[in-house]
């Protein structure tokens, strides 16, 4: 709980109805998707201005009371868990589209504004938004920007922190600010390349400028089956070798296509073929119908099953209802899964799946794979049981190894889901000692009493696990302690 004056002073700046402490209502709260693991806050508070966070914030910092932003909670790697019992800034109400600029391609949104919803709100003069992560029907933007997420497009079109040109910023100290550029490059350091993927470690974001862009004239969508996933991945890497840059090129195994064909989006694939890729291409009308040509051609040298495009728009919203449901469909064929988040350089996909496949044995866990090929950013989701004590621990173990095969092969340990608490002593296998250091000297510059979102991202000298049952111990003996005097 908060001590009763802070308690009086929220509700009078906020409202009774935007300061939760009850815990059964803090329980929502306790973890985002990443549900591994969970604590819970001290308490829940909904601010719905740049202004009453910064107000907020200042009083926590008064008050020496940790704190952490959070968004839908889609997150996936527990970045808006609060286990050093911070108080949860949800940003949910702070939802509105505030201006559109068409003529500029720009719009500004709050952090809570749904993703989907500023390409809906656009549609009718062409526009739309970009990055498009599968959860864009109820993940924030705000919440994109803090893991610099991307989406099945961003091969072509990049990730979010190619579209967003300026954000309005609480600072961890309560101090408002403004970063990047709406129009132009840059003019100095450039701070929002540092804010964008910072996980809510370096302040709070409250306002958002983003590029709106124009939809594509033409589009055209491919499926093609695959015999075997080398097949499939050596397509991939063929297409980007002969000067094809499509906007997406997705691929699904087996296991991940039975799980989706389970679901309302059943596409009927084929039980005999061991990859999907699901390729789209767009652009002006001329050069789009030659590149769809040459995406067929090109599957055709590479053992493919069956290739084809879509019919019309209602086949084409199919199948890629089909790849975005692809991650709640493993529910379908399992009690409980853990999405992991790699990347790898494309041309070795075929190696990597290899190396998953044999973990998957080893382990006697299946994993199936859903990604984004086209750029090496793999997805494989472990499933496992959680009434069975040892299953979890086997399936969060599994996942350090596809993450560490990701570093050996000359990827990365994050795509897009960020490093929160799941990966976060995987940074010691991507980063030496002296990078993490100065990583977090950075944060202490933006962050100098550590109460925005402490333990996230960067690790600390002792295991983030350890770190926590010490904190722990140490709340039960100041409690005792309490009790005593």
């Amino acid at each position: 709980m908060l001590p009763r004056h802070v308690q009086i002073e929220l509700e009078n700046l906020l409202g009774s109805a935007n300061v939760i402490f009850q815990s059964d209502k803090l329980k929502a709260y306790d973890c985002d998707a990443y549900v591994a693991e969970k604590a819970m806050p001290r308490a829940v508070v909904f601010p719905q201005s740049t202004e009453q966070v910064a107000s907020i914030v200042k009083i926590f910092n008064r008050e020496q009371i940790p704190f952490l932003p959070r968004g839908a909670g889609t997150g996936l790697s527990g970045g808006a868990t609060p286990f050093a019992g911070e108080v949860v800034i949800s940003l949910v109400k702070m939802d509105r589209l505030l201006h559109v600029d068409f003529e500029n391609h720009r719009a500004i949104v709050q952090p809570g504004f749904v993703n989907l919803v500023l390409s809906r709100q656009i549609a009718h003069r062409g526009f739309y938004y970009a990055p498009d992560p599968s959860s864009q029907s109820v993940c924030t933007i705000g919440g994109n920007v803090a893991e610099n997420s991307g989406g099945s497009h961003c091969l072509k079109y990049g990730v979010t922190s190619n579209h967003v040109v300026a954000l309005t910023l609480v600072t961890p100290t309560g101090e408002i600010v403004t970063l990047g550029q709406v129009h132009g490059d840059v003019l100095g350091y450039d701070l929002l390349g540092v804010m964008v993927g910072s996980e809510g470690t370096l302040g709070i974001v409250t306002e958002i400028t983003v590029k709106i862009l124009k939809k594509p004239e033409s589009v055209e969508t491919v499926l093609a089956y695959f015999h075997t996933v080398a097949d499939a991945s050596d397509t991939v890497s063929d297409l980007i070798a002969h000067g094809v840059l499509p906007a997406a090129v997705e691929m699904m195994d087996q296991l991940m296509m039975q799980a989706v064909d389970k679901s309302v989006y059943h596409v009927g694939y084929p039980p005999e073929i061991a990859a999907v890729l699901l390729i789209e291409v767009d652009g002006l009308q001329a050069g789009v119908e030659d590149m769809a040509q040459r995406v067929l051609d090109i599957c055709c040298r590479h053992n493919v099953h069956s290739v084809r495009r879509a019919v019309n728009e209602e086949e084409r919203k199919l199948w890629w209802s089909s790849r975005k449901m692809a991650f709640p469909a493993v529910g379908r064929i399992s009690p409980d899964y853990m999405v992991q988040d790699g990347v790898i350089p494309r041309t070795r996909l075929t190696e990597i799946l290899a190396r998953i496949a044999d973990l998957s044995h080893e382990y006697g866990l299946r994993v199936a794979n859903v990604f984004h090929a086209g750029d090496g950013n793999l997805h494989p989701l472990i499933c496992y049981d959680g009434r069975i004590p040892e299953q979890l621990a086997k399936a969060m173990d599994l996942g350090r190894k596809i993450l560490e095969l990701c570093v050996e092969m000359g990827g990365s340990i994050t795509g897009e889901h960020g490093v929160g608490i799941e990966k976060i002593e995987q940074m010691k296998v991507q980063f030496s000692s002296v990078d993490l250091q100065w990583q977090e000297r950075l944060r202490r510059v933006f962050n100098p009493a550590d109460l925005c979102n402490s333990g996230k991202l960067i690790p600390r000298p002792a295991r983030c696990a350890e770190f926590r049952q010490i904190q722990t111990m140490v709340e039960k003996y100041a409690a005792a302690f309490q009790e005593t005097v």
